[in-house]
């Protein structure tokens, strides 16, 4: 299928993802938010040693890599670099809530000025498919074929649960499987933006992403399980709002 960008959009390229995966669609509204904000000059991102870093060749803002797991850390020292800057952290789920759980905790409580989207397909995405601490329970996965065992590998990891005791400005969970949720995910990321140009502090969404590859479903089978499965276990909403309160 030919894919043109169109000249107006802050994209490059068609990156190198699997078919059906959601980054690129994740690219996306992160470009069409900015651009309806009038900032595309001011975005810094980062990006992860995994599935993610394709987006700093799909996106046209200055990027820069982090080390696996340093994603949002390295961000938050950007911010405080430039701070004049909107600095966005595009970690996955394995690297900010395995790895990287202390920077992302940490940001959290040090309520850094800066947005971080995860994307969450509940599995180790670029290295084969291995389960990740937001691997659903019975999820099977290439170090868990015969599903996520709870009792032998402990409980799933909802970052909504641990961040809710912090006094960040806004956390979220959205999806990209329909148009519908990628609108409210890219309403989302919007809201986000804004309260970091407000000076609010850390925002976090955990977006819940397609990867056909690693959970050997089609296209539209994946969509269909995230709405099916993925969200029973992740919720999606807004869980703290206090933006407008900073």
């Amino acid at each position: 299928m030919n894919f043109t960008i169109p000249k107006d959009i802050d994209m490059n390229q068609q990156a190198s993802w699997c078919p059906g995966c959601g980054h690129g669609i994740i690219c996306r509204v992160i470009t069409e938010a900015v651009q309806e904000l009038g900032v595309s000059n001011k975005v810094l991102t980062v990006d992860d040693v995994a599935c993610g870093q394709f987006g700093q060749f799909a996106m046209k803002y200055n990027t820069v890599m982090g080390a696996h797991g340093r994603t949002i850390v390295t961000a938050a020292g950007l911010k405080h670099a430039r701070p004049d800057c909107l600095v966005i952290a595009r970690p996955g789920d394995g690297s900010a809530y395995s790895i990287g759980i202390e920077s992302t905790l940490y940001s959290a409580i040090r309520n850094d000025n800066i947005l971080a989207i995860v994307i969450n397909n509940s599995v180790f995405g670029m290295t084969g498919g291995q389960m990740s601490p937001a691997s659903l329970p019975g999820m099977k996965t290439a170090t868990s074929p015969f599903g996520r065992d709870e009792k032998k590998n402990g409980s799933m990891l909802d970052i909504t649960k641990i961040l809710s005791q912090t006094d960040m400005a806004y956390l979220a969970r959205g999806a990209v499987n329909t148009p519908a949720n990628t609108e409210k995910t890219k309403k989302m990321i919007k809201k986000a933006l804004q309260y970091q140009m407000d000076g609010a502090g850390f925002c976090l969404i955990d977006v819940l992403s397609m990867c056909p590859t690693n959970w050997k479903l089609s296209e539209i089978d994946a969509c269909e399980y995230i709405k099916t499965t993925q969200s029973k276990y992740l919720p999606l909403g807004e869980f703290i709002d206090k933006g407008g309160d900073k």
